[in-house]
């Protein structure tokens, strides 16, 4: 009993030193979150699929801290002005259609530094 104790103590010390407190979000995980979203903010539907607005949610949840919005915010930034079929209105109303307030503009022309 004492060693499956001690176990579950270095598991949790390796668990913590993995994550990386203070680091912003990466473009990887806001690229993954929205990747869904892509057929929508194209053009090819009405309406945002259920899995797109989950990655709103989940970039909404990961982005709790002004730098996280900010480094968000120009990983969303960047992947827009990368995809030139992307539809501005759309990418502006995704937030509002998945009914999220993510506090995070989805445009290729906003000042990222802005965000509080």
């Amino acid at each position: 009993m004492k060693g499956a104790v001690m176990s579950v103590l270095v598991v949790l010390a390796m668990v913590q030193f993995m994550a990386k407190p203070g680091e912003a979000i990466t473009c990887g995980e806001v690229n993954s979150y929205l990747v869904a979203c892509l057929p929508y903010l194209s053009g090819q539907g009405a309406t945002p699929p259920a899995p797109c607005c989950a990655g709103v949610s989940k970039l909404k949840d990961s982005a709790a801290t002004t730098a996280d919005r900010q480094a968000a915010c120009n990983c969303v930034k960047a992947a827009a002005a990368s995809l030139p079929n992307i539809k501005d209105d759309a990418a502006s109303s995704l937030p509002a259609k998945c009914n999220v307030q993510i506090g995070i503009p989805i445009s290729r022309n906003v000042n990222c530094n802005n965000i509080n």
